[in-house]
């Protein structure tokens, strides 16, 4: 995890502009460098690093002997760049990940360089012979990357919109900052003035289609066939493989775990790698919540289970609320339920960062949208709706959960692993029939359950425990997160500013306090960036009026139980 950024054809003094680039430098706390391209003097890369991999030769614009006209800013982890190494005879200079994006481009292009990639990533890759810029970004956008372009050919590139937005230039014309499309790459021409021009944007990886890279996979080819036993072993085999390749690192592995699902599969499965690579440090486990919260009751469980070093961070309300700006701030967003889950997140990493050593943090994001997770596929019309749905969640994560995920842990100088986007295991399972996949049995992910059931590695009550949310699971059972934060927030915004709401705000009009209360910061710190949110995250199927899961009439608590 690191904060990538660079600008092309800049009409300002670039000494002036790079203060900009330090807007991002919490993504990389452990090194900075602002580096100007030879020849074009209105070029220029800046780079805040995390040092994760290869720490004496890890620095960017990465350059080698080899190719001294290729420049690469990249942020993110390569997990395939030994086996693309081996498969290819590439001879590395470092032993850094990326050095293989160099190499790929050199023997294939920018097609197949983005193709073969098995990873998450973000990159700027400048090739001054042959006057190109390269942008492009992995399938489900696990890294950010946002662009600014204008009319006359001034680009400007960075991991997170705040260090775009104050950019100086000699003309205001369509300067818009947007996210560059996750699954995406960029052609640019680079003229002899350091302008750009756009000349294609591709997609090169749609999240069903199996990835070219998997010729070069450590685990080779899966028995066929749908039959039931057949396919749970494919599941794990692939959700382990998963897990394996993310443990590349130098730096120590935590393990968030809300005692949920989809946390407590890969802390148990990471732990049990761990010990399988002799590991020399115990798995550092990590939950948050109001005291004896469903949250921390049911990873205390899973970390008793399976042996990890276990954190606990007791949330108290005047913190949680004193922290919305600036996770505001953090996230670049404003929508709702993105907000609530943030919070508890961004807290439990700044505990992280303080208290501990570990910096490279595994997750859970992405089970909710791949195995049907969310309470409101109960409501599916049908199989196929369900299957539909499922992939139109993939394709937003970037705006949502992905994107939550990713700032509040970079907002801490933390780098996040999501095994469960993996490209492999997700198009695996979005190949299966749909009515597969399906909530069965009144109980959400039951496809995936099922797989581990037999497994050991979880307590049969957590293995099979209904979906919480991860803003409702932080709170007391009694009252949950969003209803503590609505009654804070109806004492802070007037009814009469709710009801002006429309006017002020015309798009995505705020429709309760507590989006007013939100999109109020949000334009105080992005002001007329709305647009970087489509639409609001809520669920589908249902007539729900809020995104949180406890309204919903298929949620049952514990106490009702």
């Amino acid at each position: 995890m690191c904060g990538i950024w660079a600008l092309f054809g800049s009409d300002e003094c670039l000494s002036v502009q790079c203060l900009s680039a330090m807007k991002i430098a919490h993504r990389g706390p452990d090194a900075f460098r602002f580096e100007n391209v030879n020849g074009f003097t209105n070029c220029c890369f800046g780079f805040h690093r995390l040092a994760v991999v290869d720490q004496l030769y890890g620095m960017q614009p990465i350059r080698v002997k080899k190719f001294p006209y290729l420049w690469l800013c990249y942020n993110g982890e390569i997990y395939n760049f030994k086996q693309l190494q081996k498969q290819f005879g590439f001879d590395f200079q470092t032993l850094v990940d990326g050095e293989v994006i160099l190499h790929l481009y050199n023997r294939g292009g920018i097609e197949q360089t983005a193709s073969m990639l098995d990873g998450v990533f973000a990159f700027i890759l400048l090739d001054t012979a042959n006057r190109k810029v390269f942008l492009a970004r992995d399938t489900y956008g696990v890294r950010p990357l946002f662009k600014v372009l204008t009319d006359d050919g001034f680009l400007g590139v960075c991991s997170e919109a705040k260090g775009l937005i104050n950019l100086k230039h000699s003309t205001s014309l369509c300067s818009k900052v947007e996210p560059f499309l996750p699954g995406h790459y960029e052609v640019l021409d680079l003229k002899p003035s350091g302008k750009v021009a756009s000349v294609e944007l591709v997609k090169f990886h749609s999240c069903k289609d199996e990835p070219l890279h998997v010729a070069c996979d450590t685990v080779e080819a899966l028995p066929s066939g749908f039959d039931l036993e057949t396919v749970k072993n494919n599941i794990r085999i692939l959700f382990e493989n998963a897990v394996r390749k993310r443990l590349m690192a130098h730096r120590r592995i935590g393990c968030l775990l809300s005692g949920g699902l989809d946390s407590s599969l890969v802390a148990a499965i990471l732990l049990k790698l761990m010990k399988e690579i002799n590991t020399n440090y115990p798995l550092q486990t990590f939950a948050i919540g109001m005291e004896n919260s469903p949250d921390l009751l049911a990873a205390r469980k899973v970390a008793a289970h399976i042996g990890s070093e276990h954190h606990e961070v007791i949330l108290n309300t005047e913190e949680g609320i004193q922290a919305i700006e600036e996770v505001i701030f953090s996230l670049e967003t404003y929508d709702i339920t993105t907000i609530r889950a943030s919070i508890g997140m961004y807290l439990v990493s700044k505990y992280i960062r303080k208290k501990t050593d570990s910096v490279v943090i595994f997750s859970g994001e992405g089970s909710d949208e791949l195995t049907q997770g969310y309470i409101y596929f109960h409501k599916a019309p049908s199989p196929e709706e369900a299957a539909e749905e499922s992939e139109r969640l993939l394709k937003e994560l970037y705006l949502f959960d992905v994107l939550r995920a990713d700032r509040t842990t970079a907002a801490h100088g933390l780098e996040l692993r999501v095994p469960f986007l993996d490209h492999r295991f997700t198009s695996y399972y979005l190949s299966l029939p749909a009515e597969l996949r399906i909530p069965k049995n009144g109980i959400e992910k039951y496809l995936l359950r099922l797989s581990f059931e037999d497994s050991n590695l979880l307590p049969k009550e957590i293995l099979w425990r209904p979906k919480e949310a991860f803003s409702d699971g932080i709170a007391s059972v009694k009252k949950s997160w969003f209803s503590i934060l609505q009654d804070y927030i109806d004492q802070q915004v007037d009814d009469l500013l709710l009801e002006k709401a429309a006017e002020k705000y015309p798009f995505n009009p705020p429709k309760t306090k507590e989006s007013y209360y939100y999109r109020q910061i949000f334009e105080k710190h992005y002001s007329g960036r709305s647009s970087w949110l489509p639409h609001y995250w809520m669920p589908r199927w249902v007539k729900a009026t809020d995104p949180s899961a406890r309204t919903l009439k298929h949620y049952k608590s514990a106490t009702q139980e």
